[in-house]
């Protein structure tokens, strides 16, 4: 382009565009423009930026992952205490249990807020963008495994004032299944394993299948013992509440699945089996 190719008039803008094109030269791959004729060097400030936005980023995403990862460590302890005040009808215990399902709620609402600010701050995409939405998703399922754990505490309650019955033991089963079933999947979520995860479906059908087993010999039993027919009931409930852990904590392990290997495995096993 020369100077007689620009539009007529002395339109400053097109003197400055003609200027511009002469004297510039932009320099591929490096961090400054220089100016030929008038020896003047501009840095570019971008990659910095770029480099502290991504900083930015990865320093949330790790206090986010952490918050996640407090809220499992908080929801394994009440689960695991809750099931203790079943076995050792502690009143006091289930109690406990009650009061510190609160800080699990509070620590979810944390971390909707933390991964939604994360998501307009940065504009993640791809595999950032999974984890922001997989922790999110996995917090709320820790959030119902410990509504759960709490449902166990409040049944152990109405048992602790019954005489004992020798059916608790039936639970014990389902209840060991459960926790390994809860405590791979986070396994699965904090290393990345996503072939445990893949895994952690066929031991919740396990689970269903166990829980079904209990709850058809409790039903049979309480046909034998009315009397002990409310306490039936609360142990059906407690069976209940273990198959359901399992299929919260299934569903931790399929979100990990997704964040990892960008492939969505839900309701790829067929349905349920109707007992």
């Amino acid at each position: 382009m020369t100077r007689e190719d620009l539009p007529r008039g002395g339109h400053q803008l097109a003197v400055v565009l003609w200027a511009t094109l002469v004297h510039v030269e932009f320099l591929p791959h490096k961090r400054y423009c220089k100016t030929e004729k008038m020896g003047v060097k501009y840095k570019n400030t971008m990659p910095d930026r770029a480099k502290h936005i991504s900083t930015s980023f990865d320093a949330a995403l790790y206090g986010l992952k952490n918050d996640v990862l407090m809220m499992s460590s908080l929801t394994d302890r009440i689960f695991q205490t809750a099931f203790e005040a079943l076995l050792k009808r502690d009143i006091e215990l289930c109690d406990h249990v009650i009061a510190e399902d609160e800080e699990i709620d509070i620590l979810e609402k944390q971390v909707d807020q933390d991964g939604v600010s994360l998501l307009l701050r940065f504009h993640p995409v791809a595999s950032d963008m999974r984890e922001v939405v997989s922790a999110m998703k996995i917090s709320t399922n820790l959030e119902r495994i410990a509504d759960q754990s709490v449902t166990i505490a409040r049944r152990a309650k109405h048992l602790n004032n019954r005489p004992a019955v020798r059916e608790l033991a039936l639970l014990e089963p389902p209840y060991r299944l459960a926790v390994t079933i809860f405590r791979d999947s986070m396994r699965a979520f904090a290393d990345a394993d996503y072939e445990l995860a893949r895994t952690l479906k066929l031991k919740d059908r396990e689970l269903d299948a166990l829980t079904n087993d209990v709850n058809e010999k409790l039903v049979e039993r309480a046909t034998w013992d009315p009397e002990l027919m409310p306490s039936y009931v609360d142990l059906i409930f407690v069976a209940r509440a273990l198959e359901r852990i399992g299929d919260h904590a299934t569903n931790i392990a399929e979100d990990s699945f997704w964040r990892d290997q960008a492939t969505d495995i839900r309701h790829t096993y067929g349905p349920k089996k109707e007992y």
